[in-house]
Parts: C-alpha cells; sequence; structure tokens
C-alpha cells in the first residue's frame, strides 16, 4: 500500500525533483455537490486536474463524470465499488477494472487507460492483471489527509510539508463509503493550494501532461 513501494511493478507517482511542474488528483468520485464545486475552483484558477473516478458513483452521477472531462480534465479508473483489492480474487479484480472502464467509456465518450487502486493497494497479481489490461498504474508522491474530517488549512500545511515539485497530490473529491461525503475542506484546500504555488511559479498539470513532460511513455508502466 505504500505509494512508493514498486515490488510488484512500476507505477507513476511523479517527474523527477525539482520541477515546477505539479499534478493534482481527486479519488472517488463524482460526487455531489462537491466536485461540481472544484469544478468551479479550478475553472476560476485555469487548472486542470485528474479524477480516479469509481464506477458506481460514475452511474449514479453521469453529468458530473461528463462535465469533468468537457471541462478539459482527464477522468481515470479506481475500480467500480472500492474495494481492497489486495484481498479481492483474481475474478473480482478484473471484473472491478473491467466494469469501471466500461461505465467511463460510455458515460464520457472517451477510453481512460489510468488506473489508481483503491487504498494504494496492490500484490503481484493485481498488477499482472493491470497490465493486462492495458492499464497505467498511478500512485501519489504528497498526500492531503483530506479523507478524514479536517481543515483546509490542515491540508495546506500537509502539501506544504512534502512537497518538492515534480508531485502526483493526492486529495479526494468524494467518500467511498457513501455518496455526499462533505469534501468542502478539500474544495477550500484547492484554491488555497493553487494559489500559494502559482505564485511561486509552479505549473498544474494533468498525469498525461506531467508523463509526458517526463518523457515517460505508458508503456514503461504496462510492458
Amino acid at each position: 500500500m505504500a505509494p512508493s513501494g514498486e515490488w510488484y511493478g512500476r507505477t507513476f507517482r511523479g517527474m523527477p525533483r525539482p520541477s515546477k511542474k505539479l499534478a493534482l488528483t481527486y479519488d472517488d468520485g463524482p460526487n455531489d455537490p462537491y466536485t461540481p464545486q472544484l469544478l468551479e475552483v479550478l475553472a476560476k484558477h485555469g487548472v486542470r486536474a485528474t479524477f480516479f473516478m469509481i464506477g458506481r458513483y460514475v452511474q449514479h452521477k453521469p453529468q458530473i463524470a461528463r462535465e469533468v472531462v468537457q471541462a478539459g480534465h482527464v477522468a481515470g479508473n479506481h475500480t467500480y465499488t472500492h474495494p481492497q483489492l489486495i484481498f479481492e480474487p483474481a475474478i473480482q479484480v478484473r471484473a472491478q477494472l473491467s466494469s469501471c472502464r466500461r461505465i467511463l467509456e460510455d458515460t464520457i465518450g472517451q477510453p481512460s487507460n489510468l488506473f489508481r487502486p483503491p487504498f494504494g493497494g496492490r500484490r503481484p497479481a493485481v498488477m499482472r492483471i493491470v497490465r493486462q489490461e492495458g492499464l497505467v498504474p498511478v500512485m501519489w508522491s504528497v498526500t492531503g489527509y483530506d479523507w478524514k474530517p479536517t481543515t483546509a488549512e490542515s491540508i495546506e500545511r500537509h502539501v506544504t510539508r512534502q512537497l518538492g515539485g515534480g508531485d502526483v497530490i493526492l486529495m479526494h473529491d468524494g467518500g467511498h463509503i457513501a455518496m455526499g461525503a462533505d469534501r468542502s475542506h478539500t474544495v477550500q484546500a484547492t484554491d488555497r493550494v493553487i494559489t500559494k504555488y502559482k505564485q511561486q511559479g509552479y505549473e498544474f498539470v494533468t498525469v498525461p501532461e506531467m508523463m509526458k513532460a517526463a518523457g515517460m511513455e505508458a508503456t514503461r508502466f504496462t510492458g
């Protein structure tokens, strides 16, 4: 589950430091009303991010999922129900990935080959299936610890303490237990983080844009 661990296969978690590029990523959406609120903040700053979506939530809120992509953001696969894949049999791992992939493609009209394992959990069989499905596993190098009750100020402090440039930042626009998880603190923290680091000359990019800038081909992670 350690985001930096690559014992079972390569994952993408940022580009070499130091860099002036940062990638904001959000897990567990789409989530009403906080994903739309987050889209407003990102639009205000002219920033594009990467959203790892849960398949069953995309089914419940397809319009929000479409709005994410229509606004220029990138959608990624976060499984259908957000199980801990370490404990799932191979047949269920494959079903979780393929179901979410199909729902995303049917909803947003385009395929996505980005994948983030729930809880960061993976084992050899999981990574083997991910590679067979042609998915690029994406972890993170900075986390805002925003999945629990907290404040925007606390999230910003966590990000500041870990950030070194070239980072993939993990935050959450939803919650895997149920739709409607309160992510108001994440919305506020996003505004603060973007304002702070844009003033310092950082550029916010999507995960595919960061991979391209780093000269990292997807086959490096799927082959």
